[in-house]
């Protein structure tokens, strides 16, 4: 922990609506996989700490669900809970929007963080993407018009472009103080919990459209096996949940392919993370209604 004078530390809400690059911004200013990402909206479900330990300071970035209307089912209800909920105690709140693109949805996330009464940065990413630069400016002079921002920064999260500007403006405004955690130290999450985000990423990567939200991922078994000629290997047991019968033939596919394409990509995935030789196991089974019971989203480590 840091004592250095001048040093700063403090917790930054990375809010935003669905797919807008949330959660591929914390791991780049984490500098590790922390968040899974996937081209489809409403990847994140849960609140995950990324701790970005800099030059100078320390943040702890909340990466958090997608803000937005729909609100038809429990899971959703849960994940604008969450979003809002990481509000409650934070320095800083970090808006991130896609460069060239205002939708409802921006605005209802900024009014959240206007009313949490923290300073707002404004994140602009994928600007990589916006091919005639010079409509940027008229863009970012409409998006901040009668808008209160602490800064303003255009960056490219894939790209790893305009972070250095952003860092230097979010610890400007946490305070001075030691750091929270330890230099090596990336996420308050669990390895069991990472896990089972790794298999969540694939089915949310390999899957059709809807399939992906009648999915949930539980790991059953997590063991540490230290009698591997190896070294250390995880044996991992992993539950993935579907809702309907139908959805279960879809998640394992003919003569089972698609299941063990998921499970290889997500143990590649966990060996990267964990530093360490991973034996998957993966199941699936039905559970009717999941996502719309509050109890069943209790049971399988959602936070309500």
């Amino acid at each position: 922990m840091s004592s250095i004078p001048g040093h700063r530390s403090g917790s930054v809400a990375v809010i935003g609506r669905p797919n807008v690059g949330k959660s591929t911004l914390v791991n780049a200013l984490v500098g590790a996989k922390v968040s899974i990402v996937s081209n489809r909206p409403q990847t994140t479900r849960h609140r995950v700490l990324g701790i970005a330990t800099v030059d100078g300071g320390q943040l702890q970035l909340l990466d958090t669900p997608g803000l937005h209307h729909e609100q038809k089912r429990a899971m959703n209800k849960m994940m604008n809970r969450a979003a809002r909920g990481a509000l409650e105690g934070v320095d800083v709140a970090l808006l991130v929007v896609e460069a060239g693109r205002w939708s409802d949805d921006d605005a209802l996330a900024y009014d959240a963080l206007r009313q949490s009464g923290v300073p707002v940065v404004l994140a602009v990413n994928q600007v990589d993407r916006i091919t005639d630069k010079a409509a940027l400016l008229p863009y970012l002079q409409q998006v901040t018009q009668g808008r209160d921002f602490a800064g303003v920064h255009p960056i490219s999260a894939l790209k790893r472009k305009g972070l250095e500007a952003l860092v230097a403006t979010l610890l400007s405004l946490v305070p001075e103080q030691a750091a929270m955690y330890a230099e090596d130290e990336i996420t308050d999450k669990s390895q069991r919990f990472l896990a089972g985000e790794m298999v969540r990423e694939q089915l949310m990567r390999q899957l059709g459209a809807e399939l992906p939200y009648a999915t949930t991922v539980e790991i059953e078994s997590f063991v540490e096996d230290t009698t591997s000629r190896a070294g250390l290997l995880l044996r991992i047991g992993a539950v993935i949940w579907v809702e309907r019968e139908s959805q279960k033939a879809i998640v394992i596919g003919k003569g089972g392919v698609r299941l063990r394409e998921i499970g290889s990509k997500a143990r590649l995935g966990m060996e990267r993370l964990f530093d360490s030789k991973v034996f998957l196991q993966t199941w699936v089974r039905v559970r009717e209604g999941w996502s719309d019971d509050d109890a069943a989203l209790k049971t399988l480590g959602y936070e309500l």
